[in-house]
């Protein structure tokens, strides 16, 4: 075994140390267990909060943020007085849509609620919240539905008698209640600003 362990290496006794060693770290790397990266995403930069009055040629009015665009809405059961609030820079939008009430108000309120509802297979939770302004004659009541769904935020606003507004957020990605929490927290403060500062013409 000497005469074999000399041919191969003039200090025998260093490369067998050599070898141990490696072999000792190897053995130790074997047992390093490896924690994955949680997940994370993207930083997003908010503007600041300012806002703006929109008037409306039919009968309402409300104020919205400085960095979105008021624009009809073009789809094809498009009415009279639809609108989105479009913040192009966050790919979302606010949709509005107005009816004049004619002893209906019963109809409305069940078209909204079951449009929420709708939601119901995928969101996680759907926590509804009264909206009342006597003095402005401005009730409703807000859905706010958790999870990764088409929407995450309806309402509808009425003075019970003549006008009815109802709106969704709306974001044109795929749904994920993780990364767009922060900027669905976002705008649900704007909509709660278009909710307190409505009035109707």
């Amino acid at each position: 075994m000497k005469k074999i362990i000399n041919i191969l290496s003039p200090c025998p006794r260093q490369t067998l140390l050599f070898a141990m060693t490696v072999f000792t770290l190897l053995m130790a790397d074997c047992h390093r267990t490896y924690t994955p990266k949680p997940k994370s995403y993207f930083r997003i930069d908010f503007p600041e909060k300012k806002y703006t009055t929109y008037h409306s040629e039919c009968n309402y009015s409300f104020e919205y943020p400085v960095y979105g665009v008021v624009v009809p809405y073009r789809g094809p059961d498009a009415e009279p007085c639809w609108i989105n609030v479009e913040f192009p820079g966050f790919r979302g939008k606010i949709h509005l849509t107005y009816k004049t009430l004619d002893h209906n108000l019963g109809t409305y309120v069940e078209d909204i609620h079951t449009l929420a509802y709708k939601h119901i297979i995928k969101a996680d939770d759907i926590i509804e919240k009264p909206v009342s302004y006597p003095e402005r004659k401005v009730y409703g009541l807000i859905y706010d539905i958790r999870g990764n769904t088409a929407s995450s935020l309806s309402f509808f606003l009425t003075d019970s008698t003549r006008n009815f507004l109802s709106g969704s957020l709306y974001f044109s990605v795929v749904p994920n209640k993780d990364s767009l929490a922060p900027v669905i927290r976002f705008f649900s403060e704007d909509i709660n600003h278009l909710i307190e500062t409505l009035r109707w013409n």
